[in-house]
């Protein structure tokens, strides 16, 4: 098979649609400016562009809302670097010494690491473990809450093993604590129906460039209308200038700078193909390639498949190991023999990993996108099952 085979869409979705490329730089090239720093028409086109975006990706998230007539603010939909970014501003925006936070084991770095840095200010953690396969209980998350808890933080589903967690549960349970929800979509957003509203979700943090099929360096946050956050970055908003202090109203109180225009251009593309290709159509697609790879290599001496191997809350994520091979080695092959690639060792993710046994090597996964087919499936499930059977 001469052509690349690409699974590795839960780092990033590639390639992304023309349309998305084509719609960059035509946008780019016609009112590439600097929105809200000046009155000429370009910037103001710009600024309708950044608005219009807003308020598409807050009714995504909030469908229930819309449906109801009431849609909720737009402006409280802040555009940040990507999903890591977004985090980093709830968990330092939220948390101070003597506080306690509410997480879990199946959390990728940007959750661990803002939290156990948050440890060093004085705040104290809590990661439930899930079960395994790697589904947390609810339950578990009311047993952590503490009186001193002031946020749960819960990833809509891991990036290494495609569990989705049940967050209107879990939202249920903070809600009743008074305790806010802070949801990690990074790989969810633009994949599954998502509702703050109707969920409890105080905050979801997004990534532009998987789900979403907008380019790297994007992503946001959505905040509630009655969560409070304070602010962490500062500078210019090109609106006030003469105050001397960062504003507090939304969306300047949690954005600082120029915005990025290409890149928000592109997740105004995104959400076009998302709706012209129909989510729940994309999901199927990606959920019968993956049915494919676990029944093409189940039953394979020495090939297991780690976590779930369910489709119910699943997004078209498997990772695995081979007997007798590294991790890393395994990748090296389908890489280099297969013209297949795909993401090797922790995926940023070491708890989950400890949890389920494969630390410190980790994994191989395979994830899958809406252009992935099912010549490209077949080509997998073989490099696999030479690779297992040249050690076995």
């Amino acid at each position: 098979m001469e052509r690349m085979v690409y699974l590795d869409n839960a780092a990033t979705t590639f390639p992304k649609p023309d349309s998305v490329h084509e719609s960059m730089n035509s946008f780019y090239r016609h009112y590439g400016v600097n929105p809200g720093r000046t009155g000429c028409d370009m910037a103001l086109k710009a600024e309708e562009m950044i608005h219009s975006t807003r308020r598409r990706l807050s009714d995504l998230f909030n469908p229930s809302l819309v449906q109801r007539g009431a849609r909720k603010d737009p402006n409280r939909l802040v555009f940040t670097a990507n999903a890591t970014h977004a985090l980093n501003l709830v968990i330092q925006g939220t948390l101070q010494a003597g506080d306690h936070v509410v997480t879990t084991a199946t959390e990728h770095n940007s959750v661990i690491r803002p939290v156990n840095h948050m440890g060093r200010r004085g705040v104290t953690a809590t990661f439930v473990k899930p079960d395994g396969e790697g589904y947390v209980d609810p339950e578990a998350i009311r047993r952590a809450i503490t009186p001193r808890t002031r946020l749960v933080v819960v990833n809509h589903a891991s990036n290494v093993i495609g569990v989705v967690q049940d967050l209107p549960a879990i939202g249920s349970v903070c809600r009743e604590a008074g305790v806010p929800f802070a949801v990690d979509a990074a790989q969810t957003a633009g994949v599954l129906p998502i509702d703050m509203a109707a969920w409890g979700i105080s905050f979801l943090a997004f990534t532009g460039h998987k789900g979403l099929f907008g380019p790297t360096g994007t992503g946001g946050l959505c905040v509630a209308d009655d969560a409070e956050i304070t602010a962490t970055v500062f500078g210019g908003t090109g609106v006030r200038s003469a105050y001397p202090y960062h504003l507090e109203e939304y969306p300047y109180r949690l954005e600082a700078g120029t915005l990025n225009l290409l890149g928000i251009a592109g997740l105004a593309a995104g959400l076009d193909f998302i709706e012209s290709r129909g989510r729940e159509a994309i999901l199927a697609h990606e959920l019968a390639l993956l049915e494919r790879l676990q029944e093409g290599i189940r039953g394979v001496r020495g090939i297991t498949i780690h976590g779930t191997t369910r489709f119910e809350r699943r997004v078209a994520v498997c990772s695995l190991t081979v007997a007798g091979y590294d991790p890393s080695d395994v990748g090296t092959m389908l890489d280099v023999d297969y013209n297949i690639l795909t993401r090797t060792g922790l995926q940023c993710a070491p708890l989950i990993h400890e949890h389920l046994g494969t630390s410190p090597r980790g994994t191989v996964r395979l994830s899958i996108g809406p252009f992935n087919t099912t010549a490209d499936i077949d080509h997998a499930v073989t490099a696999l099952r030479r690779i297992a059977a040249s050690r076995n």
